[in-house]
């Protein structure tokens, strides 16, 4: 027996996954559900949870031997190749004596000052609280799988987590692993990639208590605007829904003079005191090169970051001495970020016209992602330009949800041009020689 996925083959572990064709009604995604029985001694959960994208990839993969004369390229996953700043890599050699010490939950004061300070001169604040509207967090990732963990009342009726479509599957995972049913609200080429938030029914705003908003978006790029966040807060006050806005993305952008609007920003632009309901997530992986630090920060709510700190006294996430003062020196500097904007910036003005010119992909607003239709079948054209040309890219059907009638991911492909830029060149040099084949 072989199990399908979004139309795509997945024999060995895959082998049973199956479609959850109730799922189809409404907004609810349709995802793979297993078959397999599962332990009583495990949650039942578990078995709910979809491949993630980079696992179908692989199968995708799986007994090809890419063009053997052409060194391998990888533009399908989201990892910054710039280097890391020396200022964080010295900060965090020199606190290494912390490492004799238990770390404290609440995390380093200094360094919830450094980010409320940070948050205060990126996005035009009044002063944070740093006790008790900051805290630091193990990347952005953990904490907003956490989060809904926190958030999440599963002894209602119909407990429900809004997300976007196409959507980092996080988003899913958390809301399945807290008791929560996932609906997709779809972002499609035809409204500019802007989520139908409107389309949402009434009853089911009024089952929801949190939504996830990604701005700047993986993997559109597109920046939630000031009148998409008002929306989105009216909703809020009229449902008491939590949104947890997702900005990891917020310092990749390509004009100094045009930084990404960030929701803290939109909410006190709308006077919304204390950011009601609100938290954002930031991370310290893409803005200053360093994925591994596993270093972040939310903030908002104070009410909400009482409750989270609650959850993460027991959770086990408290911030290491070391990555702390790694992350106090990143969040202090903005020389090494300019500087790493303006290598994508070098990139994408280089690369996006070259590539659209035979690929339909429209310059992202913000991020490292090109979102590119494809001529056909998304998780085909992945697998053949793997196979003829050996750069790999991620199918946009591994991101989406079908709902609604339709994956808003089909027929596209999600580019990132995270390697130096002659890499990212050849690249795409290497996509467009494949195009006149396809």
């Amino acid at each position: 027996m072989r199990g399908f996925i979004e139309g795509v083959e997945f024999p060995g572990q895959y082998r049973g996954v199956r479609y959850n064709g109730s799922a189809r009604r409404a907004g609810r995604s349709a995802r793979p559900r297993s078959r397999h029985t599962f332990p009583r001694s495990l949650n039942p959960r578990l078995s709910r949870l979809s491949p993630y994208p980079f696992e179908r990839l692989r199968e995708l993969f799986s007994g090809i031997t890419p063009n053997p004369a052409k060194n391998p390229i990888a533009l399908s996953i989201g990892e910054p190749k710039h280097p890391t700043p020396r200022l964080v890599l010295d900060a965090m050699t020199a606190a290494g004596s912390g490492l004799a010490n238990y770390p404290m939950t609440a995390g380093a004061p200094a360094l919830r000052e450094a980010i409320a300070r940070w948050l205060a001169r990126r996005h035009g604040l009044p002063s944070l609280d740093p006790a008790t509207q900051v805290l630091p967090v193990l990347g952005s990732r953990e904490a907003l799988f956490a989060f809904a963990q926190t958030v999440v009342d599963a002894s209602r009726v119909g407990a429900t987590v809004v997300t976007p479509n196409p959507f980092y599957q996080i988003y899913e995972g958390a809301a399945l692993l807290a008791g929560a049913t996932p609906y997709c609200v779809n972002a499609t080429p035809e409204h500019g990639f802007v989520p139908a938030w409107d389309e949402v029914p009434d009853t089911l705003w009024a089952r929801t208590q949190l939504v996830y908003v990604c701005s700047p978006d993986n993997p559109t790029g597109r920046v939630t605007t000031i009148d998409e966040w008002q929306r989105l807060f009216e909703l809020s006050d009229r449902y008491g829904f939590v949104i947890a806005a997702d900005e990891c993305y917020s310092e990749v952008y390509f004009d100094e003079a045009k930084a990404p609007l960030g929701s803290l920003a939109a909410a006190h632009q709308s006077g919304r005191s204390g950011f009601p309901r609100l938290l954002c997530f930031g991370s310290l992986s893409k803005r200053s090169n360093a994925p591994g630090l596993r270093s972040g920060y939310v903030a908002g709510d104070a009410g909400l970051v009482k409750s989270f700190l609650l959850y993460r006294t027991y959770h086990g996430s408290a911030m290491s001495p070391a990555v702390a003062a790694a992350s106090l020196a990143a969040w202090n500097d903005e020389v090494h970020v300019r500087e790493n904007r303006a290598a994508y910036a070098a990139k994408f003005t280089a690369l996006q016209p070259r590539l659209a010119a035979a690929l339909p992909c429209p310059m992202p607003e913000a991020a490292f992602y090109l979102w590119a239709a494809t001529p056909g079948d998304d998780a085909e054209f992945a697998r053949r330009l793997y196979a003829e040309q050996a750069v790999s890219v991620l199918p946009g059907s591994y991101l989406g949800r079908e709902a609604h009638g339709a994956n808003p991911g089909r027929g596209r492909v999600r580019i990132a041009l995270v390697a130096p830029l002659a890499e990212c060149a050849e690249a795409v040099d290497r996509i467009v020689a494949f195009l006149r084949t396809v």
